[in-house]
């Protein structure tokens, strides 16, 4: 019996049945208190390495999420070009207009390319390109072929999902180039080091309503002028402003020389890409005429 061996009963009130009973209230106001839930993110995105239950890597979808938060980027490919087009955000008006293009950048004679999301980690890759791209032009002395250049790119993307310590790159790619095994070529890459090739697509900000655009309005074998047409519609439509105009939008046109027949990339100039928008809004005051003469009738 307790008492015998010198230890009070639970019944006598006494301090092992007191401590006892201090300790049950206690454990029962622990099991009132509401927890915090746990979300299935917050468990397993901790590293990159780690698969949650349902097959998904969250810092991949992290870094997807930060290429959101840029300006959108559209490609076009056309039957003698590609056209690539990008918005420019301002983050401030305090800020200092840049010398060169943050968003639209000349990897070597014949692969150009635009980004969408964090400018630092899109420059490393960026240069990471440039070399690929000139040890093997120094190699074989001739220009690299455009998927196999991606591939190297996307490769080194994809060990970053790979090995601890490491984060994606928070940006993804649209590349427009040309080599003599395919012709002209359009590619797009994402964090996760995927990439694929595309007749018309769009990066960053609203991209499903542009992807919805674009399957609607693109047509095979479009010239490059009808290339231009639509990326300024599509730019316009996944643009946060009401009004867009030449300061925060950016074109650039890939075409092949007839004379040197060497690719030669040409930036529109504010007075060709306020022509796009004045013969957009043209259109677009046509259509919207036209609709309500029907709707008359």
């Amino acid at each position: 019996w307790p008492e015998a061996r010198g230890r009070p009963s639970c019944s006598d009130g006494g301090a092992w049945g007191r401590r006892r009973r201090e300790r049950e209230a206690q454990e029962a106001q622990e099991a009132r208190r509401p927890r915090a839930r746990t979300t299935m993110g917050s468990r397993y995105d901790s590293r990159t390495t780690v698969f949650s239950p349902e097959g998904r890597l969250f810092q991949v979808e992290y870094a997807l999420l930060a290429i959101e938060q840029a300006g959108a980027c559209v490609g076009v490919l056309a039957k003698d070009g590609v056209v690539i087009a990008a918005e420019k955000k301002t983050t401030s008006k305090l800020l200092a207009p840049p010398k060169t293009s943050e968003k639209l950048y000349m990897i070597d004679d014949h692969v150009a390319c635009a980004v969408a999301g964090l400018t630092s980690d899109a420059n490393v890759l960026i240069s990471y390109l440039r070399r690929v791209a000139h040890n093997y032009k120094l190699q074989y002395q001739e220009p690299q072929p455009l998927e196999q250049l991606i591939q190297r790119v996307c490769d080194l993307k994809q060990g970053y999902t790979q090995f601890g310590g490491q984060r994606p790159f928070g940006v993804s790619f649209l590349y427009a180039g040309w080599d003599r095994h395919y012709g002209f070529q359009l590619y797009q890459s994402n964090p996760s080091g995927n990439y694929g090739g595309w007749k018309a697509t769009a990066i960053g900000p609203n991209n499903q309503a542009a992807s919805s655009l674009l399957k609607k309005e693109y047509k095979d074998e479009c010239s490059i002028e009808e290339a231009l047409k639509l990326s300024v519609k599509v730019l316009n439509k996944t643009m946060d402003s009401v009004t867009p105009t030449p300061d925060n939008m950016e074109f650039s046109v890939l075409r092949m020389n007839e004379e040197t027949k060497k690719l030669v990339q040409h930036k529109m100039s504010n007075e060709e890409v306020q022509a796009l928008l004045d013969e957009l809004k043209q259109e677009e005051e046509e259509e919207k005429a036209r609709e309500e003469a029907k709707a008359a009738k």
